[in-house]
């Protein structure tokens, strides 16, 4: 006596749960990414055609608006505590840069200040953020 036999379906691996984990992750990093790095302040840097300086691992960043404020991780701070920031830094000043992002339209005067109360704190490494000049 011949029994007939169901044919077996052949397995199959289903797809969906990994398309939903692919579309879940590309979700989760382009919200965590930042993609542009802008101040809480309108700065317009110059331009220059100047090579770009190898940035160090550690570095001060200071902001020069146009009107010749000074910020600090977009906190508004003096003269007076720029140079308690700079003390707070001096014991690493030969390996931390002092990076000066001033709008073109700033007061040069300002800038030289900054620059000068950053070598007088010890900072050997000073640099003046620019953009790249179009062609």
């Amino acid at each position: 006596m011949s029994f007939l036999r169901k044919p077996e379906d052949e397995p199959r691996i289903d797809l969906t749960p990994m398309v939903d984990v692919v579309f879940l992750l590309l979700i989760f990093f382009m919200i965590s990414t930042t993609f542009v790095e802008t101040p809480g302040i309108s700065i317009k840097l110059p331009e220059s055609s100047a090579q770009t300086v190898d940035r160090e691992p550690k570095e001060i960043k200071i902001y020069l608006s146009r009107e010749g404020d000074i910020y600090y991780r977009e906190r508004k701070i003096t003269l007076d505590d720029y140079r308690a920031l700079l003390a707070e830094h001096q014991a690493e000043a030969k390996l931390t840069t002092v990076l000066l992002l001033a709008d073109k339209d700033s007061r040069h005067g300002k800038v030289v200040t900054l620059m000068d109360l950053a070598r007088d704190a010890g900072f050997v490494k000073l640099a003046i953020a620019t953009e790249e000049r179009r062609k």
